[in-house]
């Protein structure tokens, strides 16, 4: 595929599109039916689910933070003489982007790039914020509004500011350790499990493994950027079904075995999966992790997320200009399996082929 970035033209608004998280203890399980929905899982495993949320008295931290990059992307906007409006949207909680989709019809917004708020390739990581895309625009069409040209921001896992922002993180962990501790430390970049069926089929017949690889390829050019030559990919927040095979190891098992056979001291953990201290990040690492290593005298020191970053703000203007100004994408690696993405488009027909999913919703 060309490098080349696609043709540039205007485009009226950003929509920053996100999963959503509750923020009260009666959001909780209204929030967690709206992401189980259809799986038919009844409300009191539900609310033995949301035991994280409730520790943190019912609120997810997620849109908060999703409205700090918000005001970051705004200020880096206005530094470079665009007045792009940027709008904030969500799949499973307020604010809904079907509600935000009504809200730019009425301002007059008639096409809008969206930057959905995760690195990776994918079902669940970008195929179903395609599929929220598809969504609003049935919805304004169900509504007999206008309907909102959208363009989704092409994954940025493997672009040089997401990459270096990530290694600066990582290198401050490890100074952080201590010092009788840095002989027996291990690295472990770590990332939301999903079922390895997902991941098998997440890039199509002929580009399987496509998360997993992404994954891996980022963790290597982080170390590569840090100076680290090894460490170890993990995941971690997975659930549902026992039986059914998710991606491993999981980073808390995996910490308690090298403690056990290699005598680790130290896990320095880059939670290369996640943009912002969110749940997964809050419970699954800073609680459960630290939790479960503090048993065994493990120190843990985690690096922080990139999202509140003014490089990570900077990163989503560059692919705003990648259509707006044909500016040239930034690639970095071997596992370009974005394929069309790598020259401005939002997928391929062997991934997430938005305008499949449109043909197939049109005939059904």
């Amino acid at each position: 595929m060309s490098d080349s970035a696609p043709t540039p033209r205007d485009y009226d608004a950003l929509l920053v599109l996100s999963f959503g998280g509750p923020e009260k203890n009666e959001e909780v399980v209204p929030f967690l039916e709206n992401v189980t929905r259809g799986r038919g899982i009844p409300r009191e495993r539900l609310v033995e689910v949301g035991q994280h949320y409730f520790h943190f008295n019912g609120k997810s931290p997620l849109n908060e933070l999703n409205r700090e990059i918000i005001d970051h992307i705004e200020k880096e906007l206005k530094s470079r003489g665009n007045d792009m409006p940027v709008y904030f949207g969500n799949r499973n909680w307020h604010p809904f982007a079907k509600d935000t989709a009504e809200q730019m019809v009425e301002d007059g917004v008639r096409s809008a790039l969206v930057f959905s708020t995760s690195a990776w390739g994918g079902y669940s990581a970008c195929r179903q914020y395609n599929e929220d895309i598809v969504h609003v625009e049935e919805h304004l069409e169900e509504k007999g509004l206008a309907n909102i040209e959208m363009l989704k921001l092409r994954h940025f896992f493997s672009n040089p500011a997401f990459i270096n922002e990530n290694a600066k993180a990582l290198k401050e962990a490890i100074a952080a350790v201590d010092e009788d501790k840095k002989d027996n430390l291990r690295i472990l970049f770590t990332a939301h499990s999903v079922p390895t069926a997902h991941d098998e089929v997440g890039g199509g017949e002929d580009n399987p493994n496509l998360y997993s690889r992404q994954v891996a390829e980022a963790s290597r050019l982080v170390a590569e950027a840090a100076g680290i030559s090894e460490y170890d990919v993990v995941w971690q927040s997975r659930s549902g079904n026992p039986a059914t095979p998710w991606l491993e190891p999981d980073i808390v098992d995996h910490t308690e075995e090298i403690h056990a056979k290699d005598g680790v001291q130290a896990v320095v953990v880059c939670p290369i999966g996640f943009i912002s201290d969110h749940m997964e990040v809050i419970w699954d690492l800073d609680t459960e992790l630290v939790e479960a290593a503090d048993k065994l005298g493990v120190q843990v020191s985690r690096a922080y997320t990139v999202g509140p970053t003014e490089s990570f703000a900077s990163m989503i203007v560059d692919l705003i200009e990648e259509h707006t100004q044909a500016r040239t994408p930034e690639i970095l690696g071997e596992v370009t399996v974005q394929g069309s993405t790598k020259n401005g488009a939002p997928c391929t027909g062997g991934c997430c082929d938005i305008w499949s999913i449109r043909k197939t919703k049109s005939t059904a």
